[in-house]
């Protein structure tokens, strides 16, 4: 049975994106070796939206006071790429990574599976 999935994110500065996660978000981790940090993530979800052009995949964090996470992460100096967006379905913004990614953030008002 499948216990787990493991998200790829490609990047142009890995090390630096290692060290937001590690040092600006706290997630946990491991080293797999010679610096090559595996993270824990948070409990997840997985939706499929239809498609009109070509497939993709995003990735979108959750949390329960968006206020509250956008200030602390403001607080240490992460950029967010986006005003933040009364939707449907919950409030919604989006954060650089060092990197160069863009990361969604959102406070969802659905129910969690």
């Amino acid at each position: 049975m499948i216990n787990g999935a493991h998200v790829v994110i490609y990047t142009r500065d890995a090390e630096a994106d290692r060290a937001f996660f590690r040092d600006v978000l706290g997630w946990a981790h491991v080293d797999a070796g010679h610096g090559w940090l595996i993270f824990k993530a948070p409990p997840a979800e997985v939706a499929f939206h239809p498609a009109e052009g070509e497939p993709s995949h995003e990735l979108f964090m959750m949390c329960d006071d968006i206020d509250a996470t956008t200030a602390e992460l403001a607080e240490k100096g992460v950029e967010f790429t986006r005003p933040l967006q009364e939707e449907r379905w919950g409030q919604l913004t989006g954060f650089r990574l060092p990197g160069g990614g863009e990361v969604g953030l959102y406070e969802p008002r659905h129910p969690r599976a």
